[in-house]
């Protein structure tokens, strides 16, 4: 039986190692995608488990026409194929309303939007373009529960993944007949690297008992969602948005 590939996009660190990890150790040959931390990428390519052919490829999301080039270079370094597709990069910026400039504002809704609504866009569109000419299969993005919740202090990041989720339902129902699933996770914190230092500060306490549980999200458990999504046994589950925020949000 043929070994299942995935690239997954901002993959060196983070939920997107996690899911490497996940899927590596379930057999899969994993592409993981990085921009600008090409030592990090090649050193988490090169600690993957399982029996798959694992590899690296670079891309500047931010770029337009960068989604289908990645998907075009991933399929070929994972030999010809791919059947899952993970978006999971994106980025984060705050612009407070008392400080920001109307240029500031707009800045940021022009980047976040790009990088993480457009791109993943452009990435799905070209991933299902190369699925369709095989056997189907899985695009998961990864959202967040800022996009219900309100994110008043980052508006361009809560639209952006906003948007994301209504992506996930149009984009289910325009590629289904091809074979092709496609659904979210949306993870609330994470203890991530990037999350550290907030987790670490003053606002640490107040972020963990947002959750019944008095903890935040680890990337594992997050990894364990995107993986059951584009498995097979997750196949009914395509358009939906799989909340992952451990009850601190609900709606």
């Amino acid at each position: 039986m043929p070994t299942k590939s995935v690239l997954i996009t901002g993959a060196a660190r983070g939920i997107g190692l996690a899911c490497a990890q996940k899927f590596a150790a379930s057999g899969y040959s994993v592409c993981i995608h990085f921009n600008t931390s090409a030592k990090e990428a090649e050193a988490a390519a090169a600690a993957l488990a399982g029996p798959g052919k694992h590899c690296t490829a670079q891309a500047d999301l931010s770029e337009r026409g960068a989604p289908a080039k990645l998907i075009a270079d991933a399929a070929a370094k994972l030999g010809g194929g791919l059947d899952v597709c993970v978006a999971n990069h994106g980025v984060y910026e705050e612009t407070p309303f008392e400080t920001t400039s109307a240029e500031g504002f707009a800045s940021s809704f022009e980047r976040l939007l790009r990088i993480n609504l457009a791109a993943p866009a452009e990435l799905a569109h070209a991933a299902a373009t190369h699925m369709k000419a095989r056997d189907g299969g899985a695009i998961v993005f990864v959202s967040s529960r800022g996009a219900l919740r309100g994110e008043p202090l980052a508006p361009a990041y809560g639209a952006s993944k906003g948007g994301l989720n209504s992506l996930t339902g149009s984009l289910a129902q325009a590629f289904g007949p091809s074979g092709i699933r496609v659904a979210a996770v949306a993870p609330g914190f994470i203890n991530t690297a990037m999350a550290a230092p907030v987790l670490a500060g003053e606002r640490g306490d107040g972020i963990r008992q947002q959750s019944p549980m008095n903890r935040v999200g680890e990337p594992e458990e997050v990894a364990a969602a995107v993986h059951f999504l584009a498995s097979e046994e997750g196949q009914w589950s395509s358009g939906a948005v799989l909340d992952c925020n451990g009850a601190s949000y609900l709606h």
